[in-house]
């Protein structure tokens, strides 16, 4: 294979960000038509636990910014599988077998992971919250009327999905550092009472103040220690 010089090398990279750049703005141009189908599947898992919902717009510019906001997720989304493909194809005529062999798995199994805890949260979580909250507010002592904030709602539905996401990268996260020599079996199982305690406050820490979402969150976590624990080396 012929080699690049540094003014090539440079010509390369910024041939591939021009080329995200443009990626992502035909993304975010797609994702401003499916944002009304994106906030209509979010808000399903409210409905299907609330037979009277409404959800309310608090300004006159609210469905202009939730459709901004939206279009831009979408993009986002759509557009980071796009990029990681482009850093690769840059990167990876520089590295050795054993370089492409360590990094190859994080491309393919970080988004799997990410794409499980989303829908654990939506199809597990979501449920039992928002069925918690709603008859929560519904019994309040004084006469109340609920009605959410779409824009609350969102944000508060779109953030939890990126947590589950992200706490599902457990498994990777310890198995690339014990194959890089950093984190032993030995240690990561003679700690295993302090990680269950770490994976319960976290748990705490990142979703809402009751007792289940936190279950559901630090119960999947400790399942995916355990799990990690069997693809260590020791």
């Amino acid at each position: 294979m012929k080699k690049m010089t540094m003014m090539q090398h440079f010509a390369e990279l910024r041939r591939r960000i021009l080329w995200t750049i443009g990626f992502f703005v035909l993304s975010f141009v797609l994702g401003w038509f499916v944002a009304p189908f994106v906030q209509e599947f979010l808000t399903i898992p409210l409905l299907d636990v609330w037979d009277d919902a409404r959800l309310l717009y608090t300004g006159i510019t609210d469905g202009l910014m939730i459709d901004l906001s939206l279009a831009l997720l979408v993009a986002i989304m759509i557009t980071i599988p796009f990029a990681m493909w482009q850093i690769w194809a840059f990167v990876a005529p520089g590295l050795h077998r054993r370089e492409k062999d360590f990094i190859i798995p994080i491309f393919v199994i970080s988004p799997i992971l990410f794409l499980i805890g989303a829908a654990f949260a939506f199809y597990i979580l979501f449920p039992f919250v928002f069925k918690f909250f709603i008859e929560l507010n519904e019994s309040a002592p004084v006469p109340a009327l609920v009605m959410p904030a779409v824009r609350d709602y969102l944000g508060f539905a779109i953030g939890m999905l990126k947590v589950f996401g992200i706490a599902f990268q457990l498994p990777l996260v310890m198995v690339l550092l014990n194959r890089a020599g950093v984190l032993s079996r030995e240690r990561v199982i003679a700690m295993r009472r302090y990680a269950i305690i770490i994976i319960v406050i976290a748990a705490a820490v990142l979703t809402p103040p009751d007792v289940v979402s936190q279950l559901l969150l630090a119960i999947p976590m400790w399942a995916l220690f355990e799990v990690s624990i069997l693809f260590m080396k020791k």
